[in-house]
């Protein structure tokens, strides 16, 4: 009983002295949950980046630790596919270099299947576009090093009135494993009323009875808040409606994703939807706050263009490692909106933590004119006397290499700055 007693004393002593260590760098007595993956080996630099609704998944199929990466068909060519275009994109993304970055799915949405299965109830490719079928197809992505996707529906039919899986879950998950399919996008089109968080399940325990890891990313469009129960069916799920290529479609999917950051972590992730930049109907500018934004929320960074003819412009953007590097940093906790102001809060400041103590930080201006955005430290956690480092990631090049209580910098229009902020010193608060 002594020695239980001793070892009880000892723990609260340790617990006293993290506690004092932890308040003596923090500027709140709050601190950021670690994700469970982490194993409590880093603590984010501030406790302002809630992640206390993450939970651990039941999904368990080890996929997801970093959001996804790769190539979607949907967003260009909707249902003009078939298998030269995916042949194509898989060398694209070889020879380009898009690969190497991380971008390692191809997949195929909607309209690859005949409209009706067969007499035994199976899913066919439709051999028009696929005549050879997507076991070979799936062989010829794999022998790129990369990794095949397909699509179907948590309904009786798919948005484009091809079959839907909904009562076929088991089957389905069996065909496309044994065609070699790494990766499920399960849309929610047709689905008898059925409460989602009924229909989806179903697909997970028949993807995880197959043997084989597949990603099982959930389409639900954030009609019943997924967030709040897809972390425990997925490795991701889609928090809004379909993207589209404009200004206001990204802003306001920003918006809405923004609400669930603190539900995502590693294993499983809000999914704002795929990235439209390349796809013409933005400028320049736009599609680089797109995709900073989009790499800041630890959204699934899916391309959405034509991969085998892009402008020198899209592959500058989507090819930005320094970016990337944000998207897919362990750490693992999706960056947020901290401050908003001006008009319509047209003037605002993300932000999330990254691992190594550092922040990333993002200035968008949302009104029609160029304006000098300020971010304070108090809107980051920080005390007003740490010192950081401040590194541009779209120049590529550090801007400031002591900047202290506040950074300011001039955005275009329309247009997003985006930083990584390196703390220099932690000043300690008196006691």
């Amino acid at each position: 009983m002594a020695k239980i007693t001793d070892n009880f004393a000892t723990a609260c002593i340790h617990i006293a002295i993290l506690y004092v260590y932890v308040m003596s760098v923090a500027v709140t007595a709050r601190v950021l949950p670690v994700h469970p993956y982490l194993s409590g080996k880093e603590k984010p630099i501030t406790s302002i980046f809630d992640t206390s609704n993450y939970g651990i998944l039941q999904l368990g199929n080890g996929l997801a630790n970093t959001p996804q990466m790769g190539w979607n068909s949907w967003n260009y060519f909707a249902c003009d596919i078939n298998e030269e275009v995916i042949k194509e994109t898989a060398d694209a993304l070889i020879s380009t270099g898009l690969a190497k970055l991380g971008y390692n799915y191809v997949n195929i949405d909607d309209c690859w299947s005949e409209l009706v299965r067969d007499s035994e109830g199976q899913l066919v490719p439709d051999d028009r576009i696929f005549p050879s079928g997507l076991k070979a197809l799936a062989d010829y992505v794999h022998s790129k090093g990369l990794k095949l996707g397909i699509y179907s529906d948590a309904g009786t039919l798919t948005c484009q009135y091809h079959p839907g899986s909904l009562g076929h879950e088991y089957d389905d998950a069996a065909r496309f494993a044994s065609w070699g399919i790494d990766y499920l996008k399960y849309d929610n089109c047709f689905n008898l009323s059925i409460k989602p968080e009924e229909r989806f399940p179903p697909m997970r325990d028949a993807l995880n009875a197959t043997g084989r890891t597949i990603f099982y990313s959930i389409c639900e469009w954030g009609v019943n808040d997924p967030a709040l129960w897809a972390g425990k069916i997925g490795n991701s799920w889609r928090t809004t409606n379909d993207i589209r290529d404009n200004w206001e479609s990204i802003t306001t999917i920003a918006d809405i994703n923004d609400k669930w950051a603190d539900y995502a972590g590693p294993g499983g992730w809000n999914d704002p939807d795929m990235l439209e930049v390349g796809n013409g109907g933005m400028t320049y500018q736009e599609y680089r706050t797109h995709f900073s934004i989009w790499a800041l929320m630890k959204a699934p960074l899916l391309i959405g263009c034509d991969v085998r003819n892009m402008t020198a412009e899209t592959f500058e953007l989507i090819s930005n490692e320094e970016v990337i590097a944000v998207n897919q940093d362990q750490l693992g906790v999706q960056g947020r909106k901290v401050y908003a102001y001006g008009t319509d809060g047209c003037y605002q400041v993300w932000a999330g933590p990254l691992s190594g103590s550092r922040l990333t930080v993002a200035l968008w201006n949302r009104c029609s004119k160029s304006a000098t955005i300020t971010v304070k430290w108090a809107a980051l956690g920080l005390e007003s006397s740490t010192n950081v480092s401040v590194r541009d990631l779209w120049k590529h090049e550090f801007v400031s290499l002591g900047s202290a209580s506040s950074f300011s910098a001039q955005v275009d229009a329309h247009a997003c700055e985006m930083y990584v902020f390196t703390p220099l010193t932690v000043t300690s608060s008196s006691s």
